[in-house]
């Protein structure tokens, strides 16, 4: 932390001494936007009792478009002490959830390896889920070896133009590919309980952006030939244009209904058999929960 290097962006920010770190972070706190039952993950995730998901304040990839944004810049939420949050996944397990899941954790690694280290010791017996951008440094990954059950992480670009125009990471590509070769090889094939929970394996997400099926196309191409059916995709047409994409207008509207049909038949065309997709409205801010600190 005092020097971090935690994601790719290597700032090196003295963190402990007030530095805002690339992600948005500084101090020696966990922020926190919000800790409860999610139902609006994949259905293997989320089940029907929930998703016990805690949403980390802060970004190392800071989209233009994140449906997070409210707390993507690292300074909302609230600040809790690694105690406490050891004492968030239990009480999270105390309320049914199917698994914790880490939502934007990159930048807390440390503490929450401590976190759950404390709360496994006191009865934490849920599957972990690692929830992130996909711009992740196989260092860190290695990290959570052997405490990450499941990795389900988004795979944002193929395109170098894209990923520097709305992510300022010109390296995404490369950075993602070998942050997804690491997560197959920690978490392995897909494994489910009775009731079809996924227990350990890997879901790869991809949010279509109006006007980007190519990209996405070479996305689902890539992860589908690399990894066949070891992984899961994730394909998701619920984009929703938020004020801030004002300054890239290409992004100011919803994903068509044609624009999501093209990347499915393509999908299928392909033989990929594992994959979520989603029905109905293209676009649905309910998807983007309230982050009023229920929970923390």
């Amino acid at each position: 932390m005092e020097l971090c290097t935690l994601c790719p962006r290597n700032c090196r920010a003295d963190r402990h001494a007030g530095k805002a770190g690339a992600c948005g972070v500084k101090g020696e706190g966990i922020r926190l936007a919000r800790a409860a039952l999610h139902m609006w993950e994949e259905p293997c995730i989320s089940g029907e009792r929930g998703s016990g998901a805690v949403f980390f304040a802060g970004c190392p990839l800071g989209c233009v478009y994140c449906q997070n944004y409210g707390i993507a810049h690292g300074q909302t939420g609230r600040e809790v002490s690694v105690e406490r949050l050891a004492e968030i996944f239990l009480e999270l397990q105390e309320q049914g959830a199917e698994n914790i899941n880490l939502v934007t954790p990159t930048h807390y690694t440390p503490e929450i390896l401590r976190a759950l280290e404390r709360a496994k010791g006191q009865g934490l017996s849920l599957p972990v889920v690692y929830n992130c951008s996909g711009y992740e440094k196989t260092e860190t990954l290695r990290l959570m070896e052997g405490t990450a059950d499941i990795y389900l992480t988004d795979f944002k670009y193929m395109d170098e133009e894209a990923a520097l125009r709305y992510s300022k990471a010109p390296d995404y590509p490369r950075v993602a590919k070998a942050a997804l070769e690491e997560m197959v090889r920690q978490a392995g094939s897909p494994a489910f309980d009775g009731r079809g929970m996924m227990q350990r394996g890997v879901i790869v997400r991809h949010l279509l952006l109006p006007g980007h099926v190519k990209n996405a196309k070479e996305v689902v191409r890539y992860v589908y030939e690399t990894y066949g059916d070891q992984v899961y995709l994730s394909l998701m047409n619920q984009y929703t244009p938020l004020p801030q994409v004002k300054r890239w207008p290409e992004l100011d509207r919803k994903v068509t209904k044609r624009e999501y049909e093209r990347l499915i038949r393509y999908t299928l065309e392909l033989g990929v058999e594992k994959a979520f997709i989603q029905e109905g409205e293209t676009a649905a801010e309910s998807f983007i929960p309230a982050f009023d600190g229920e929970g923390v």
